[in-house]
């Protein structure tokens, strides 16, 4: 006779986007290891990217499967086949590949209809406001994923109360209130939901994501409790105290395989190898890794800027070159004779690289990074110190938390976020002396605050690891969840929110 657990059936619907997906396929994994059943639905396309993980989850005997549904690219008016954000052409197609995720809702709820065995919830992103609706249907449990950590969500929540952002001019410095420690940032650094400058478009979408939310059973986040602290609980707080912290997602990728391939199914395992050669002719911790993300979008003089800067610090790198100005950016490297001068010392990436699987590696020394919430939290994860280059959304906040918090990051000197369709602007870059300068900082073993820093850094990959195992914050967070969903599916009783 099947256990209570193994008649759970976890719904995830995860937005098209890496940085949305990833963290989900890696929930799903952690769930699926507990005894219950997980069905991840996406897109055909998201379901090629991300799926070599999931059938090797299933094929290792855990309970966990991945339904497609067809994306509404064309009805919508994106290109064919442009089914995650990082695809878009354009960003000016924005409004448009939220239409498609409207669209998504009756599909979806075709798919939940035909369920064998039948939801007992569904964790969603945020950006599926719909859900809420499904919730109320097959009377379950909505519970809703963000992808921010507790400190973003507490800062937005205080400046969201006293609006003093407001009535601060245009690029002059303010102080967010009420927090035990002072964190200034400028109008240009705050996600959109929070910068009245930015595009009215989204004002729409934003409202109903934050209706839907209010709504939401709970929320998921990928943090663990001891990292976060104080802020950990105020957003617990916040919430109504139904927050499960199961964080870092990332590493549910145990063997290298799945942390080659976690992203992009295509990394081969001849790729993977001669990876692991170059960084294994280099010495423990003096490499620096430099990716800022799959949505960063640069012009030729901001990438000249980066590489140079991490070529004149004299220690061995990667640079992970991608976006949609890579044929001006390939330009560049050919007519400076950048890749042949750094030839030996310097690795180039072009397209997706296997972010973990290097992090992870002993040669790794920092990593310098866009802060997005899911890379920071893989550099917090692999024990290492971090050299800061935020770009927009909440990452001058993940900054901040890595900087003057945690106390594991040099900032590189962005002081100026970019705004949706403004992320080419060169004015708003970092200088070759600024990336230099940052990542002598962080590599200095010399230095006294350095080696503090790698301390620091190591310690808290340490907490991470020890997170997830069994019996770790986490491990007994997905616990916890899993025990909420079981105690409603026994009752019949309606959850106060989201059904």
């Amino acid at each position: 006779m099947a256990s209570k657990k193994e008649e759970l059936n976890f719904i995830l619907i995860p937005f098209g986007a890496p940085g949305h997906i990833l963290p989900m396929i890696d929930m799903a994994k952690m769930l699926a290891r507990q005894g219950v059943m997980v069905t991840v639905i996406t897109t055909a396309m998201n379901a090629i990217r991300f799926g070599a993980v999931i059938d090797r989850a299933a094929a290792s005997g855990l309970s966990i499967r991945l339904l497609q549904v067809q994306f509404p690219a064309e009805e919508a008016g994106l290109p064919k086949g442009c089914e995650s954000f990082d695809d878009l052409p354009s960003y000016s197609l924005f409004m448009n590949f939220f239409s498609a995720i409207e669209m998504l809702q009756k599909p979806i709820e075709k798919i939940v209809a035909d369920l064998s065995p039948s939801p007992s919830c569904i964790i969603c992103d945020k950006h599926f406001p719909w859900a809420v609706e499904l919730g109320r249907k097959y009377r379950i449990p909505w519970v809703s994923f963000d992808g921010m950590n507790c400190f973003t969500q507490v800062c937005a929540h205080n400046l969201s109360l006293t609006k003093v952002h407001e009535t601060t001019p245009e690029g002059e410095p303010f102080v967010v209130p009420n927090l035990p420690d002072k964190f200034v940032f400028n109008k240009s650094q705050l996600p959109g939901f929070l910068n009245p400058g930015q595009s009215s478009d989204l004002g729409v979408i934003r409202e109903r994501i934050k209706a839907g939310e209010t709504e939401a059973y709970g929320v998921v986040v990928n943090s663990f409790e001891e990292l976060e602290g104080s802020y950990a609980e105020d957003f617990r707080k916040l919430k109504g105290g139904k927050v499960w912290f199961v964080g870092p997602l990332s590493l549910s990728n145990e063997n290298n395989l799945d942390k080659a391939q976690r992203g992009n199914s295509a990394v081969t395992a001849e790729e993977e190898q001669r990876l692991m050669e170059w960084l294994d002719s280099w010495q423990s911790e003096t490499v620096v890794y430099a990716c800022l993300g799959s949505l960063g979008r640069f012009v030729r003089s901001e990438f000249m800027e980066l590489a140079l800067g991490l070529e004149e610090s004299n220690h061995p790198f990667i640079l992970v070159v991608k976006g949609k100005n890579k044929e001006d950016i390939e330009a560049w490297i050919s007519e400076d004779g950048f890749e042949e001068r750094i030839k030996g010392r310097g690795l180039l990436i072009r397209g997706w690289a296997p972010q973990v699987l290097i992090l992870s590696h002993p040669s790794i020394g920092a990593f310098l990074t866009h802060c997005g919430w899911n890379s920071t939290l893989e550099g917090i994860s692999a024990g290492l110190p971090m050299i800061t280059r935020p770009l927009f959304a909440e990452q001058f906040f993940n900054e901040k938390l890595v900087v003057q918090v945690l106390g594991t990051g040099v900032s590189a000197g962005a002081k100026f976020g970019r705004k949706i369709g403004e992320e080419e602007r060169p004015e708003m870059g970092v200088s070759r002396l600024e990336v230099q300068q940052a990542i002598c900082k962080v590599m200095d073993k010399d230095n006294v605050d350095a080696n503090e820093r790698r301390k620091k850094a190591k310690e808290l990959g340490e907490m991470a690891r020890k997170a997830v195992e069994e019996g770790g914050s986490s491990y007994l967070n997905v616990s916890l969840l899993i025990q909420e969903v079981m105690r409603l599916s026994r009752s019949k009783k309606q959850p106060e929110n989201g059904i």
